[in-house]
């Protein structure tokens, strides 16, 4: 079992966890960031496939992004000068997508930082004065861990080390989602690129091909309202699928076709009801923290701001170590 030692290791590198290490980073800490997805994403993932000889990313997560705190901004006006994102005015005159997927931003804040990626952490114990990170395969040593995954995972990492942190992510409550992505040969007769209804069983509906930098001719992804999710969260994604296309079909009024490619995705946790109180958490005395959306507000916006928020907690003490 190998080991591995650094000053930080940030669990999660979705939005959260990749902000606050580029904080970190940024002030010369040692940061090891471990993920137990494939590859950039998270929540802002995009799904490829070939459809017809020609391959397509669908964003089958988070569609778009808004703006609106100045210091996010500014790293939104970064990332648009290194065409990672763009804006896409279907959504409104505040919002912005990855580029040539949702998960732009995130593939380019990883691959400046050293992330992990296929490596869950299962177990934390804390052991004169460090922090161990079993991953099944390492063992990560760090003298802060920072936790920035999905409230509910984050609630059984943290329950036997941090009970508090625990506790706190337990008050987050997420909505789950279905999530369709659809290949037509042609054109649906819907005019406009994006659909909303939040009454609906299809509470938003997109032409993901009419994104910014997006390849493939007809490409739609189809999020099922939380109530539809929750009637048909334990079917088989091969049920879920066509049940969801006719839930489409009937609620736009566009003519029924048969799709060339048609998958499904069940996100669990898409949408926290943000927990009161600080943006993040830290425990200077046992040096461990947590971010996410469920601190601040369940959006791209709201993830990054935790993030780094929690590294600005860390760099009072923390910053002795570089000086």
């Amino acid at each position: 079992m190998g080991q591995h030692h650094s000053d930080i290791c940030v669990v999660g590198a979705g939005m959260a966890g990749l902000a606050c290490a580029t904080r970190l980073a940024e002030a010369g800490l040692i940061i090891d960031i471990i993920d137990k997805g494939r590859g950039p994403g998270g929540r802002m993932a995009a799904r490829r496939t070939e459809i017809g000889g020609e391959v397509v990313s669908f964003d089958h997560g988070a569609q778009y992004f808004t703006a609106r705190d100045g210091d996010f901004r500014a790293a939104v006006n970064e990332w648009q000068s290194l065409g990672v994102v763009a804006p896409w005015q279907a959504a409104g005159d505040d919002a912005f997508v990855g580029i040539p997927g949702m998960n732009g931003p995130i593939r380019g804040m990883a691959q400046r930082l050293n992330v992990r990626w296929n490596t869950r952490a299962e177990a934390l114990r804390r052991n004169d004065g460090e922090w161990h990170i079993d991953t099944g395969q390492n063992i990560f040593t760090a003298k802060t861990v920072l936790v920035a995954i999905p409230a509910e995972q984050a609630e059984v990492l943290l329950d036997e080390p941090a009970p508090e942190m625990a506790a706190v992510a337990a008050q987050a409550r997420s909505e789950p989602c279905w999530a369709v992505m659809a290949g037509f040969a042609e054109a649906l007769e819907i005019e406009s690129d994006t659909v909303r209804d939040p009454d609906g069983a299809i509470s938003w509906a997109a032409r993901n091909s009419a994104k910014p930098s997006r390849a493939g001719e007809e490409c739609w992804v189809i999020h099922a309202s939380a109530d539809r999710s929750r009637e048909l969260l334990d079917h088989p994604k091969e049920e879920v699928g066509p049940i969801l296309l006719d839930d489409f079909f009937d609620q736009t009024g566009a003519q029924c076709t048969v799709p060339i490619h048609l998958a499904a995705h069940r996100w669990l946790y898409s949408m926290a009801e943000p927990v009161e109180g600080e943006e993040a958490r830290f425990d200077h005395e046992r040096s461990i923290g947590i971010a996410g959306d469920y601190l601040h507000s369940p959006r791209v916006e709201g993830a990054w701001l935790s993030g780094v928020a929690l590294a600005e907690k860390v760099l009072g003490p923390a910053q002795q170590l570089v000086d």
